[in-house]
C-alpha cells in the first residue's frame, strides 16, 4: 500500500524557516509529479506549489513565490518544501499530495499524506 508520510512542521517565529518534508512508501509508488497544499482554518485547500519528480518543472503560486522552493530526492521517494521568511498568514496544515498520472502543470491530486501543521507567529 502507498503512503504518503510529512514530517517537518512546527512553530516558528516570523521570518523564520522551516523544510516540510513528504516521504512515498510502498513498491508500486509511481507519480510524475507532487505537489503541495495548504489549508487554513475555515479555508479552502489551496495549492501553493507543484514540482516534477525529475526536477524540471515547478509551479509557485503567488502567495509563496519568491520565499518557499520544492525539491525532490528520487532514490529517497522524497519531496521537500523549503518554507523561507514565513509570514503569519503562512500558518495552517500543509499537505503534500502525489499527481498520479497528472503533471506538475496539469496536477491533479491522486494520494494525500497526512498533513503538517505549521504555526507562524508574530
Amino acid at each position: 500500500q502507498v503512503q504518503l508520510v510529512e514530517s517537518g512542521g512546527g512553530l516558528v517565529q516570523a521570518g523564520g524557516s522551516l523544510r516540510l518534508s513528504c516521504a512515498a512508501s510502498g513498491r508500486t509508488f509511481s507519480a510524475s509529479a507532487m505537489g503541495w497544499y495548504r489549508q487554513a482554518p475555515g479555508k479552502a485547500r489551496v495549492l501553493i506549489a507543484t514540482i516534477s519528480w525529475i526536477g524540471s518543472g515547478t509551479y509557485y503560486g503567488d502567495s509563496i513565490k519568491g520565499r518557499f522552493f520544492a525539491s525532490t530526492d528520487k532514490a529517497k521517494n522524497t519531496v521537500y518544501l523549503q518554507m523561507n521568511n514565513l509570514k503569519p498568514e503562512d500558518s495552517a496544515v500543509y499537505y503534500c499530495a502525489s499527481g498520479g498520472r497528472s503533471f506538475w502543470y496539469n496536477f491533479s491530486p491522486a494520494l494525500w499524506g497526512q498533513g503538517a501543521q505549521v504555526t507562524v507567529a508574530s
